[in-house]
């Protein structure tokens, strides 16, 4: 029996000749001691009024607390050809909403029994505490609207522990039919015409023949429900997580009726709810208790109709009771419910996508179902109709004819609707592969502790190999990893790596992938070697003197070397003085030394498998001054600080030399260049190796403009001699620096 609490509209005559509509609840429900205190669930019916046969209404009313409503009517099997529009008013904020359509397009019940009310999808609009109503025949139509039209508010209650802690309390709020007292709603109704429901989105998709109900046992194929409550048969997935009946706080007195159980589980059928997606997960629960009490005590059902409910954080909710791994008998899909189970994503997904976490539990859930008659998610199976109809698509059912489905469908394969929304609709692949296997998008992403060089990864043996995958994790029993193709580790779903060690030599590595169906998927295999040889330097880090500006501090030098490896050789990085890292076919650098101090350059070779080798040889440049030079022919000391010391040596003598002796293995020589300077010869042990001209366009000093480099360190005499160029024979010379 159905258990209501009736509004009754009244009117109160003001001083003023205004009149203000109220709503009286008989009996109301008791508000929340401390605001936090359980209430149970309640539904409130509102007729709605109007004269005209088209069109029936319900002006701003204020109403106890709800959060969940819809339309219904007289006659269960009677359809509303119209729209039906509702607005409601925020709990916290006051602000009423913009109109929002109800789905009035709606599987009628199989077996209608006395009592059954027709009735529209309802919407969970959030905790509100005013509601307005407008219901328009469809144009073009003859007929009249149904009979009996209401409103009906459902207030979930608060339930659980859990609920009780974060709730506020309840609300009651009398407010008034004249949009005028609601300054702040720019929308309201005026005298004009009242604003009527959009066409629907897929226009084409509206019925072409009234469904005419189940076909009676005598003409019909269809299978017939059983009251014996049968055995659950294992599945060949894992069951997944479920919120029981008691956990989401269902009322089971709203449900007296025993349950009824189909032979099997053929094919699962998805659904959306309808109504916002912006609801919180906190509120799941109280979502799935409003749905409960609109499909029992305003559709006037035994009980909830979807067998299953799913929330975008993809928590599953149990729904229709007798138990979640049995057959029960649904109330979802018109002409199909007896051999198949109802899951529905609680939101609507016309133009937005299911979450990913919502498209893996309804995957979850349709496998584990399906598996426990051995059925593919991703195969077919024939359905036999238990009704004469139409699908959205239009494709015409006829009772008793066996029909071709998807083993996961959607209810508009099945019956004339839109649900589960054009976006959720073509998700379902997603979801049947999901469901079937093997795991999809499964790659490595990297070794760590290898190093690539082509389609060669090498590594010293140790390397953690990662991959990722687009099948949701809950979906996969395990990973293995595996080197020759034998599996050398085995991780959880979750996993995303996994370490091993590769004995010397060359192996392929690969990850393969199972799906709680037992199917698997292999990625492509890895060429790894494995090896230990550390690379070498065939020519050790030196020093050698190059041109450019020299300081006591900074002496222009280049940094040379060359290594290789009997692998792949990843990079050379120098570790001191400073700090740089170099490619493997580089072999120089140009940097910077101070004079006077021994300086170690120490680099370090590594190859791709991460040996490396270490020279650290040591190098001092040496700054020679003119002052400790040789002298021949007539010379001239010159002072400034721009050069080297502080003093230089000019001369424009044709045949006036200076030599310096040291032992090294790079040497330069240090000038002052200008327009007028001239040129010199370069001896170097006593042969004649250059010709240098130190003329300028631009004024600069300590240029070390000329160098030579040895393999190796010895002794050696460099000589300059001045040429006496005609016009500019003067040559300015600053000294010369080696390194030792």
């Amino acid at each position: 029996m159905k258990r209501r609490v009736w509004l009754t509209l009244g009117a109160v005559v003001l001083g003023g000749g205004g009149v203000v509509t109220y709503a009286v609840a008989s009996p109301s429900g008791e508000p929340g001691a401390g605001g936090r205190a359980k209430r149970p669930v309640k539904v409130y019916d509102l007729a709605l009024k109007g004269t005209a046969g088209d069109r029936r209404d319900l002006p701003r009313t204020g109403t106890e607390q709800f959060s969940l409503l819809g339309v219904s009517w007289t006659g269960a099997a009677k359809r509303l050809d119209g729209t039906a529009q509702v607005r409601t008013r925020s709990l916290e904020s006051g602000a009423w909403s913009a109109w929002r359509d109800l789905e009035v397009n709606i599987d009628p019940p199989e077996d209608p029994e006395a009592g059954m009310r027709g009735a529209s999808e309802p919407l969970w609009v959030g905790p509100s505490d005013g509601v307005q109503v407008q219901v328009v025949h469809a144009d073009g139509t003859t007929g009249t609207l149904p009979k009996g039209l209401q409103v009906n508010l459902v207030d979930p209650g608060v339930v659980t522990d859990a609920e009780a802690e974060a709730t506020e309390p309840a609300a009651f709020v009398a407010a008034e039919s004249d949009p005028a007292a609601t300054p702040t709603d720019s929308t309201a109704p005026t005298d004009g015409p009242t604003p009527t429901a959009p066409a629907p989105t897929d226009s084409t998709a509206t019925a072409t023949s009234t469904p005419t109900g189940e076909a009676s046992a005598s003409s019909s194929t269809s299978p017939t429900p059983s009251a014996t409550t049968p055995s659950a048969p294992p599945s060949t997935v894992p069951e997944p997580p479920i919120t029981s009946r008691a956990d989401w706080g269902a009322d089971e007195s709203l449900s007296p009726d025993p349950s009824e159980y189909n032979a099997d589980v053929k094919a699962v059928f998805v659904h959306h709810t309808d109504g916002a997606n912006d609801y919180s997960c906190a509120d799941s629960a109280s979502i799935v208790r409003g749905i409960y009490a609109y499909h029992t005590q305003v559709n006037g059902w035994n009980d909830i109709g979807y067998n299953f409910l799913v929330d975008k954080c993809g928590t599953v909710f149990e729904g229709r009771k007798g138990g979640s791994d049995l057959p029960v008998l649904g109330a979802h899909t018109y002409g199909w419910n007896r051999e198949s189970a109802g899951i529905a994503v609680l939101g609507e997904y016309t133009s937005t996508s299911a979450s990913n976490a919502a498209l893996a539990s309804v995957a979850r859930v349709a496998a584990w179902k399906l598996g426990q008659y051995g059925a593919d998610p991703a195969g077919t199976v024939q359905l036999t109709a238990g009704a004469t109809q139409n699908n959205y698509f239009g494709t015409s059912y006829t009772a008793g004819t066996k029909y071709t489905f998807n083993r996961i469908s959607g209810h508009r394969d099945g019956y004339n609707t839109q649900c589960p929304g054009n976006s959720l609709y073509a998700q379902l692949p997603t979801i049947r592969t999901w469901a079937a296997g093997p795991v999809q998008g499964l790659k490595v992403t990297s070794l760590t502790g290898a190093g690539l060089s082509g389609s060669t990864y090498y590594t010293k043996g140790a390397l953690t190999v990662r991959w990722s995958a687009t099948t949701p994790s809950a979906l996969v029993k395990s990973f293995q990893l595996l080197v020759d193709g034998k599996t050398v580790a085995t991780t959880g779903g979750t996993a995303t790596s996994a370490n091993a060690t590769l004995p010397l030599g060359s192996h392929t590595v690969a990850v393969r992938a199972v799906h709680q169906s037992g199917r698997t998927t292999t990625t492509a295999a890895l060429n790894v070697v494995a090896e230990t040889t550390a690379p070498t330097f065939t020519t050790a880090p030196k020093l050698s003197l190059r041109t450019g500006t020299v300081n006591t501090t900074a002496v222009p030098v280049t940094l040379g070397w060359k290594a290789t490896d009997n692998a792949a050789l990843s990079s050379v990085k120098l570790l001191s003085p400073t700090a740089a890292t170099f490619g493997p076919t580089t072999t120089s650098s140009s940097r910077t030394a101070k004079s006077g101090t021994a300086t170690t350059w120490s680099m370090r070779a590594y190859d791709l498998a991460g040996n490396y080798r270490t020279s650290s040889p040591s190098y001092t440049p040496v700054i020679l001054q003119e002052t400790s030079a040789v002298k021949s022919g007539s010379w001239t000391s010159r002072s400034s600080t721009s050069y080297l010391g502080g003093k230089s040596y000019s001369s424009g003598s044709k045949g006036a030399a200076l030599s310096w002796t040291f032992t090294g293995r790079s040497a330069s020589w240090v000038v002052s260049r200008a327009s007028g300077s001239g040129q010199a010869y370069v001896y170097v042990d006593g042969v004649k190796v250059s010709t240098v001209d130190l003329k300028s366009a631009t004024t600069s000093y300590r240029q070390a403009i000329w160098t030579k480099t040895w393999s190796s360190s010895a002794k050696h005499t460099v000589k300059i001699v001045v040429v006496g160029t005609s016009g500019r024979p003067t040559i300015t010379t600053d000294g010369l620096v080696y390194i030792k």
